[in-house]
């Protein structure tokens, strides 16, 4: 299916910078921007269906937009690249996935899927989550682990 052709006037152009701004700020800041700050932000306030935003967002990934936030961490010796390469191959095949089942129903359900998921995240977060290692401590945890 070819995709409708969108207007770039400065309008969109603003929204679509301020958007990564802030993914960007919060990917920073917290690891967080793809799916909680792009996605929402190209739908509504771009009109993009459900699926426009989730692989716009996806293709954002295959860009190396994080590397100067990674390189901030990876001075400070919070990057684990043993960690990351497997993340990554399960982020790949999960990736894979997750769009052939989502391209696969309807997308007023991948849409509640999606606000449930993070509603979910965010009452354990608020609610559930126990108390943190202060930072120090969890850095030389980190780092004993193999």
């Amino acid at each position: 299916m070819k995709l409708k052709s969108r207007q770039m006037d400065p309008q969109t152009i603003i929204i679509l910078i301020l958007t990564g701004l802030l993914a960007g700020t919060l990917g920073g800041l917290v690891g967080i921007g793809g799916g909680i700050i792009i996605v929402p932000a190209l739908i509504y306030f771009l009109g993009f269906s459900q699926w426009d935003a989730q692989g716009t967002s996806l293709a954002l990934l295959m860009f190396p937009v994080g590397v100067l936030g990674v390189m901030q961490y990876y001075k400070q010796g919070h990057v684990h690249f043993g960690y990351v390469a497997f993340i990554a191959v399960g982020f790949l095949l999960g990736g894979y996935l997750g769009s052939k089942i989502s391209l696969s129903i309807p997308q007023e359900h991948v849409k509640r899927f999606f606000a449930v998921f993070m509603i979910l995240i965010a009452l354990k977060m608020l609610f559930f989550d126990s108390k943190p290692l202060p930072p120090k401590a969890t850095a030389e945890k980190l780092k004993s682990t193999p």
